[in-house]
């Protein structure tokens, strides 16, 4: 994971930037069983608040690209311009990023 970390520095990806609403998805409500996740999330930069023009964006992503959920679409519109969202499942991401201004999806 180490590695993995100075890598991601090496290429201006770290931190990571999260949007607060991807927490939903990653966690279950139990300190125990998140207990990595929020080890993760602690070194992210977290976006608490998805604005108006965000979230039409979002909106405007998955309606071109007839995939992906709200969440997704989400973290593509946040990494736009010039982002990168890393991820272990790219199938959505990618269809949603098509549509974007330069996204790059990359698999870990």
């Amino acid at each position: 994971m180490v590695a993995l970390i100075l890598a991601l520095r090496d290429e201006g990806l770290w931190p990571p930037v999260v949007p607060s609403v991807v927490l939903v998805e990653c966690l279950q409500g139990h300190a125990g069983r998140d207990a990595a996740e929020n080890k993760f999330l602690k070194a992210c930069d977290i976006v608490e608040e998805i604005g108006e023009p965000l979230a039409r964006r979002a909106a405007f992503l998955r309606r071109h690209a007839r995939l992906g959920s709200a969440v997704d679409a989400l973290v593509v519109a946040v990494a736009e311009p010039d982002g990168t969202v890393l991820t272990s499942d790219p199938r959505d991401l990618e269809a949603l990023a098509s549509h974007a201004r330069r996204v790059r999806i990359e698999r870990i």
